[in-house]
């Protein structure tokens, strides 16, 4: 279950993160920030901040118990 919530807050940060360095035109380098398209709309995405946020909230979560 604390894999779940951690995903969970991996995306909505992953979205966040790169909604706002996307929007801007930049890939961040490292972050690999990239546009992915739903029917008419288009999102940005980075699997690195996923994969880092995710296992941060992992950590915090295991650290709480």
């Amino acid at each position: 279950m604390d894999l779940i919530k951690a995903m969970t807050f991996g995306a909505i940060l992953s979205a966040i993160i790169a909604l706002v360095i996307g929007s801007q035109g930049s890939s961040a380098g490292p972050l690999a920030i990239h546009a992915v398209h739903f029917a008419d709309a288009k999102m940005y995405w980075s699997w690195p901040i996923f994969l880092s946020a995710s296992g941060l909230t992992f950590g915090i979560s295991l650290l709480q118990r």
